[in-house]
């Protein structure tokens, strides 16, 4: 259950991310609160999945979750570059999450 609640949490970690881009600097009154919501429920999620899981494994995964989805996020919706170069390097953070977890 508790890796389940960190890929959660990471996942959420690029939903306040995004809604933080669009807040606008906490001027737009729906972004701002979603980011507070999704800030505080990634956290809450963090908190509860390193009761089981290891500080550095699930900080490192969590980050990563949220890196890339962050990242795939500003491709996808606001036309940030999808070079091959960034594409690998998302792959190689991928990659250093499974093997983290099956290291675990």
């Amino acid at each position: 259950m508790a890796w389940v609640v960190l890929v959660v949490s990471g996942v959420l970690e690029a939903v306040w991310a995004a809604a933080l881009d669009a807040s606008r600097g906490f001027s737009r009154l729906w972004p701002s609160t979603l980011f507070l919501v999704a800030l505080a429920a990634s956290m809450a999620g963090l908190a509860y999945a390193m009761r089981s899981i290891p500080i550095g494994t699930g900080y490192a995964i969590w980050v990563g979750i949220g890196a890339v989805v962050t990242a795939l996020y500003g491709m996808v919706v606001q036309n940030e570059p999808a070079t091959a170069a960034r594409l690998l390097c998302l792959a190689l953070i991928v990659a250093g999450v499974v093997g983290l977890k099956f290291l675990h």
